[in-house]
């Protein structure tokens, strides 16, 4: 009997550890940090640039699921921001353990001057990563990925301009082009990995996008699809 009773103690015990261990680990920082949710997010803003107190964190598309965003219960400014555009900008209180929705709504800029279509030239982007985000002569344009591919390009006005592609934990790229009317122009590199310390001022400072005459897929008041 004594023997018995041992046997059903030791089946009992491995059989609760079993469950333990089958358990999910915990994850302390669920209840430490809060998150955004974007939410109806239009095509516009799937694809515009996504700046949290300051720093360049990401388009919006791609900040969902796994990837949502993340931040430290407190105050916080979401600025959402695209070519053509006006900032969508919204101070937020975030809470330990919760998800905020956030509904960004991106009008349009009337001030914004698209490229004439007889005479523009086209930019396309072949970086890496390609969730970098682009400015034109020091003004956010968009991220990489909105000018790579068949029929996306980059629409800008003949003359000289400063490309420079930026994202925190890498090297930016900067370059400069002296555009024909009518010129196709295709861009490669891939950005060295750095510090997150030494990410580009641009993606750093509270920037406007561009009112100088720049669109992407090939024509004025088009969108990326």
């Amino acid at each position: 009997m004594t023997q018995l009773l041992r046997t059903l103690v030791l089946v009992s015990f491995v059989g609760l550890l079993c469950l333990f261990v089958g358990l999910p680990a915990a994850r302390p920082h669920d209840k430490v940090t809060g998150q955004i949710d974007f939410v109806e997010a239009s095509k516009v803003a799937r694809t515009s640039g996504v700046w949290v107190d300051g720093q360049y964190t990401g388009y919006l598309g791609e900040l969902k699921g796994s990837s949502r965003l993340k931040l430290l219960p407190g105050e916080h400014e979401i600025i959402v921001r695209q070519a053509g555009y006006e900032d969508f900008n919204r101070k937020v209180t975030i809470e330990p353990g919760k998800i905020l929705e956030v509904h960004a709504v991106m009008e349009r800029d009337s001030r914004f001057q698209y490229p004439q279509e007889k005479t523009s030239a086209e930019v396309k982007l072949d970086v890496r990563p390609d969730r970098a985000a682009v400015f034109l002569d020091d003004y956010f344009v968009g991220h990489v990925s909105e000018f790579y591919g068949f029929d996306h390009a980059m629409v800008v006005a003949p003359g000289k301009h400063r490309i420079k592609i930026a994202l925190g934990g890498y090297k930016s790229f900067e370059t400069e082009l002296s555009l024909l009317p009518r010129q196709k122009f295709e861009l490669k590199t891939q950005l060295a990995g750095a510090s997150i310390n030494d990410a580009d001022p641009l993606i750093r400072i509270d920037r406007r996008a561009s009112l100088r005459a720049v669109s992407s897929e090939g024509g004025p008041g088009s969108q990326v699809k």
